[in-house]
């Protein structure tokens, strides 16, 4: 006799879900390589809804079973949207001196850590320039994601569904 939970038999595998919680090796990548890859390391856990990743990412989880591997190729500026100019913003050193370490250096391809304004999380941006002709006390620095604008190879193997 089969045993069964909330009416699936035992031997079903989940389903992802709206709102599932996941267990899962990861990797999210772009033409110059990957950005986060799990598959080295311990697995990932996360909600699907909460933002942790892009809308168009986990409306590839949706439906897969548990224990499913996929990859998906997801055309330039889907996964996470297009490159914006206005996310490109110059920041004054004494604000970077302020909300982190005053002697920190910094070079072009830094991420660097933003408290966000309630102090709640963070964000991140990458440097993409130190100095201009008006200030050589300010740095330019890029919010888009890393992946904005490109076409995007996410891979998955789905360990566990809740």
């Amino acid at each position: 006799m089969t045993s069964s939970i909330a009416g699936h038999p035992a031997d079903a595998a989940a389903i992802v879900e709206p709102g599932s919680f996941l267990t899962l090796h990861y990797r999210l990548a772009g033409p110059a390589g990957d950005i986060i890859n799990t598959f080295n390391d311990k697995p990932a856990t996360l909600s699907l809804g909460t933002g942790e990743l892009s809308g168009a990412v986990e409306a590839c989880l949706l439906g897969l079973r548990e224990g499913a591997r996929r990859t998906f190729e997801l055309p330039a500026g889907v996964a996470f949207g297009e490159r914006k100019r206005d996310m490109q913003q110059w920041v004054a050193r004494r604000l970077l001196s302020q909300l982190g370490d005053p002697l920190e250096q910094y070079s072009v391809g830094d991420v660097v850590q933003f408290p966000t304004p309630d102090g709640s999380g963070s964000y991140a941006g990458a440097v993409m320039q130190i100095g201009n002709e008006q200030s050589a006390d300010a740095v330019l620095f890029d919010f888009n994601h890393p992946l904005a604008g490109q076409p995007v190879t996410f891979e998955v193997h789905l360990i566990g569904v809740l």
